[in-house]
């Protein structure tokens, strides 16, 4: 099952400071809006989104419909049906995106250890 990009979403205090800091390492802001607090940050193909007052915890993404850059994929696994497959290996999600729909969507579930893990689809 590809579950699509992968990235690390960090829960961050202060936007900017993470964005200097995280610059340093050598990323580079690739897409979102400080000003609305949240930037996604690449340094090869690492991805991390820095949002500041949107998650609680640090929070592992996929998305499907979407390569390392963030472009549209032709073919992709939809959001509800990777829902599916997860709900009937027995995992209980923490949301769901709404079975039917079409489009963006996205839902989540909780590891074992209590780590976020959001599947949100944006095309």
């Amino acid at each position: 099952m590809n579950l699509g990009a992968f990235s690390l979403s960090l829960a961050v205090k202060d936007i900017k400071a993470s964005k200097d800091f995280y610059e340093k390492l050598g990323f580079q802001e690739i897409m979102g809006d400080i000003e609305q607090n949240w930037l996604i940050l690449k340094n090869g193909d690492q991805v991390i989104g820095l949002f500041q007052g949107m998650f609680d915890r640090n929070t592992m993404t996929f998305n499907p419909g979407w390569d390392g850059n963030a472009s549209e994929l032709k073919e992709y696994m939809d959001v509800r049906e990777i829902q599916g497959k997860l709900k009937a290996a027995g995992l209980e999600l923490a949301s769901e995106v709404e079975p039917g729909s079409q489009g963006p969507g996205s839902f989540m579930l909780i590891d074992p250890d209590g780590n976020p893990i959001l599947f949100d689809q944006h095309v």
